[in-house]
């Protein structure tokens, strides 16, 4: 064989063998120059593609920065993109964080931990002190009670939906009477409203607490859990007084507590469960309801019952000597 057919054969099998390699690849020489003598990188973080420059990179000591200066191996494929094997959805909060030195952080607690995990990976210290932060002012801040405040109906529907705890609800209205109060109709209301507050203190994390202005009673609590109403309690009456009707507010502290208590079955998400429905009412069809107070089932959902509670109404004795009567609330 000539010379030259030698040296065609030799260039004709390098060449084969440079198709044959593989397009993700990192060598020595390219392992100890790093990126430092690029302006701009291209990067695949996941499947999302990123460009920056090195200088971005290199801000702050992290895997990037080692990265760039070659102390870190990485594959780069043919058309240059670094490939890095990572989630790219919180990737560009890291870039404007090496960009600005700080970056807004999500609010959601979820979110921000997956971005803690991202910057823990790539090592870079100051936002994972930013986002620790974050999370300690978080949780010091649900730590705190807060009283959501409903202001129409279509909120009150989305919040209870969506909430995964069991709900208490609170309307009190003052504004909503109609006739003249009764001589310890206020006091009652004030009761019901510290009543509301030491719950809220007593329970915080595990049940939500919320407020209404909104509706037709003065005083009603409702009870809520897997986003639909287990119980109410009813404290306006009316009594009919001589030629005149009276707004009363009732404070059956001992009914409002027990049903606080009954709500904590629906506590994370739990399901009562076939006969779980014993748990919060163990009086049978036959049982006497308390002195002073009325009940109401209505079938909802077969054996799933929403139990209303109503103080009753009285017609004091007139002038004239008539008999007492007492008449249910519809």
């Amino acid at each position: 064989m000539s010379a030259e057919a030698s040296v065609g054969s030799h260039a004709a099998n390098t060449a084969q063998s440079a198709v044959s390699q593989p397009v993700f690849q990192s060598t020595v020489e390219g392992r100890h120059q790093g990126l430092l003598g690029s302006k701009y990188v291209k990067l695949n973080v996941g499947g999302s593609l990123y460009y920056t420059t090195v200088q971005t990179l290199t801000k702050e000591e992290s895997l990037l920065h080692s990265i760039c200066n070659g102390e870190t191996e990485v594959n780069i494929d043919s058309d240059g993109w670094v490939i890095l094997d990572r989630s790219g959805r919180h990737f560009g909060l890291i870039l404007n964080f090496l960009r600005d030195g700080s970056v807004p952080l999500p609010d959601d607690h979820r979110e921000l931990d997956e971005v803690l995990k991202e910057a823990q990976y790539y090592r870079v210290q100051g936002l994972i002190q930013h986002c620790l932060t974050a999370m300690q002012q978080k949780d010091i801040f649900e730590s705190v009670c807060r009283i959501p405040m409903i202001t129409s109906a279509k909120e009150e529907q989305r919040m209870i939906a969506t909430c995964r705890k069991p709900v208490v609800k609170l309307q009190n209205n003052r504004g909503n009477n109609k006739y003249s109060y009764t001589s310890n109709s206020d006091d009652n209301l004030l009761k019901n409203i510290e009543l509301f507050d030491k719950l809220v203190l007593r329970f915080n994390g595990r049940v939500l607490f919320v407020k209404d202005v909104l509706g037709d009673e003065i005083c009603c609590w409702s009870f809520y859990g897997e986003g639909r109403k287990i119980a109410e309690v009813c404290c306006t009456s009316i009594v009919y007084a001589t030629e005149k009707k009276q707004t009363k507010v009732e404070f059956p502290e001992a009914r409002i507590f027990e049903e606080t208590l009954n709500i904590l079955i629906y506590e994370n998400d739990r399901r009562s469960g076939p006969g779980g429905l014993h748990l919060f009412d163990s009086r049978g069809p036959g049982s006497s309801v308390g002195a002073g107070q009325s009940e109401e089932e209505g079938a909802v959902g077969g054996d799933r019952r929403v139990r209303r509670i109503h103080v009753r109404r009285h017609i004091m004795h007139d002038e004239r000597g008539h008999g007492q009567q007492t008449v249910y609330k519809d």
